[in-house]
């Protein structure tokens, strides 16, 4: 999954906005507001942060080397996903997915 592939995907989501709240670098999607997604536009591999049920977020950064806790973010309740290739494309998104029903389910 590249960039353009994740920003069609959130984009065709319910009610989402696409931000730059910090930088131009920096890509923030909302869902009435509320932030679920930061993805850094100058990482390679690309990488994102969403936000995740406590519990599910350390089982995920037990069973891939390739989600840790929130980079930037309160490592509680939110994961960095570095997609490098080890986590097959419908798992990533269904990252997104979680983050997205979390916070919008809190509107």
């Amino acid at each position: 999954m590249d960039l353009e592939q994740l920003r069609e995907y959130v984009l065709g989501l319910a009610d989402v906005e696409e931000t730059l709240p910090f930088g131009p670098d920096n890509l923030v999607y909302k869902v009435f507001g509320k932030m679920f997604l930061l993805v850094g536009m100058d990482n390679h591999p690309l990488q994102f942060n969403v936000k995740c049920d406590p519990d599910l977020a350390l089982e995920l950064r037990e069973e891939f080397a390739a989600v840790i806790p929130g980079y930037h973010m309160n490592k509680k309740h939110w994961n960095t996903v570095i997609v490098d290739g080890s986590i097959p494309t419908k798992q990533l998104l269904g990252f997104v997915d979680h983050s997205y029903k979390l916070v919008r389910g809190k509107k």
